[in-house]
């Protein structure tokens, strides 16, 4: 464990508490990593600007693994994006709109989309999405996108997933649960675990030197490419295949004990 350089964690029902509410002393924990040579991700489904909003005292120090890998930006630099043909991800408005109870979410890269008529979730949506632009037709939409998404208000997604989004859609892009109330697709090969790969070749590291958490499938890619995987204990059923460890839950705050760990074995080594 002593020569991680990089961590990545999820967001949601992973470092984040059932809440929604970081761990406390979360910025001296990711400054004390910084000052023993180890660079700290998030690794999310939430676009750059949020992710900026949130970490706002940090993001100079940060890595941010967006929109699920769409987005790599290291510490300030974009290192990599993955644009949806406009064509495409229109073929997804329609699709969705009308074969599906989903709300379509088109994830650009200055502001997330919605149409009107689903307007009233815009509050909740805020949560995930700081900048959010209500349209009266998405099906006319030609922005800089590099991810869609469908929110299911009632929940259900692996099932939506499993019976419409899988066969629909799988073969041509990356499709992906995030959660219970949430599928994205992003383009081909799009996925946490090829972000973490980009990471490494730009940081001249490779999978043993780096660490992961996670909880439900988006982050499978991501605990396949590193050594030290860990799952926190509230996981998604099934997801213990996907990691070497096994952490506390996130409201025991899991990532951050693992951190404390290995901040006590740096130090003791330095």
């Amino acid at each position: 464990m002593e020569n991680v350089k990089l961590i990545a964690t999820d967001m949601d029902s992973t470092l984040l508490t059932s809440t929604s509410e970081l761990p406390p002393d979360f910025e001296r924990y990711v400054l004390k990593l910084r000052e023993l040579g180890v660079d700290f991700a998030i690794a999310s489904g939430r676009p750059l600007y949020t992710l900026s909003d949130i970490f706002s005292n940090l993001k100079e120090d940060m890595v941010f693994i967006c929109d699920n890998g769409g987005l790599v930006s290291y510490k300030g630099k974009i290192l990599f994006n993955s644009l949806i043909d406009v064509s495409a991800y229109q073929k997804m408005i329609r699709f969705v709109e009308d074969e599906t109870d989903g709300v379509a979410i088109l994830c650009g890269l200055d502001s997330a989309y919605i149409s009107k008529k689903n307007e009233q979730y815009k509050s909740f949506l805020y949560t995930y999405y700081t900048k959010i632009t209500v349209v009266e037709d998405m099906r006319k939409l030609a922005v800089k996108a590099d991810k869609f998404t469908i929110y299911f208000p009632g929940a259900g997604s692996k099932a939506h997933y499993d019976r419409i989004f899988k066969p629909q859609f799988v073969k041509e892009f990356s499709v992906v649960i995030s959660g219970t109330l949430w599928i994205d697709i992003m383009n081909k090969g799009i996925d946490k675990g090829k972000a973490m790969k980009r990471l490494g070749d730009y940081m001249h590291i490779d999978s043993s030197q780096m660490m992961a958490f996670g909880d439900t499938y988006n982050d499978a890619e991501m605990l396949q490419s590193v050594k030290y995987s860990y799952i926190v204990a509230n996981a998604s059923e099934g997801m213990k295949q996907y990691a070497n460890y096994i952490t506390a839950s996130n409201d025991d705050y899991g990532v951050i004990k693992i951190v404390e760990e290995l901040i006590r074995r740096k130090e003791r080594r330095a």
